[in-house]
């Protein structure tokens, strides 16, 4: 993604608009979905809101802009406040990824829509700005599906297993921090997360953003 501003800075913006509202939805998910099962603090915390500024974290948002993953401020919910606390917790965690996922396939049925009334002008400008935006909701959906703590995969898992499992599962993260830097320091040329999850990313973003030429 940086290297588009150097080489066409418009695409760059674009990119850069894409990933503030796809962070902006995921943390919103998991606010509003927290809320909805019975937890006040994310309203209380300002987080029940699509404004962009209250879920941004500067430092995972400068990661994905650098490396190509990264997460937005967590939304903070307290599990005493929900009837089941593992498994709802997992709930509010898998929304996150949810949202980026039901983004990216309305975004694709809107560029395939945008196909079949104009091949030319209209599907060129939708693509233009939908491709990006579908791209990257998908990258941000998959990488925090990942098992480690603090992505959303961690607690996923944890509502999942059983109790007892569970409670080995939960001491892992501690060490979650450590896992995720090992995992996305490039060794060589890529980082050892891209290289697991960069396959399923464009597998996913293929199937959904139609070919500039030919029929879809």
């Amino acid at each position: 993604m940086l290297s588009t501003l150097f080489t066409n800075p418009f695409l760059f913006i674009i990119y850069l608009i894409a990933l503030l509202v796809a962070i902006t939805i995921h943390e919103f998910a998991h606010a509003i979905t927290a809320d909805y099962l019975g937890d006040p603090t994310p309203r209380i915390q300002g987080r029940v809101s699509l404004n962009p500024l209250v879920h941004l974290d500067m430092f995972g948002t400068l990661l994905i802009v650098l490396m190509g993953f990264g997460w937005g401020k967590p939304v903070v919910f307290d599990p005493y406040n929900l009837k089941h606390p593992r498994k709802d917790a997992a709930v509010i965690s898998f929304a996150g990824p949810l949202s980026n996922f039901i983004l990216a396939i309305v975004l694709s049925l809107v560029l395939r829509l945008s196909y079949l009334f104009d091949h030319s002008t209209f599907f060129t400008i939708s693509y233009f700005f939908f491709a990006p935006a579908i791209s990257i909701n998908i990258m941000l959906g998959i990488f925090n599906l990942i098992p480690i703590h603090p992505l959303d995969g961690f607690k996923i898992v944890g509502g999942i297993l059983p109790e007892d499992k569970a409670h080995e599962w939960y001491q892992l993260e501690r060490y979650g921090m450590i896992f995720l830097i090992l995992l996305i320091i490039p060794l060589g040329q890529r980082s050892l997360v891209s290289s697991i999850i960069g396959p399923i990313i464009s597998f996913i973003t293929n199937l959904l953003i139609p070919e500039m030429r030919g029929s879809i």
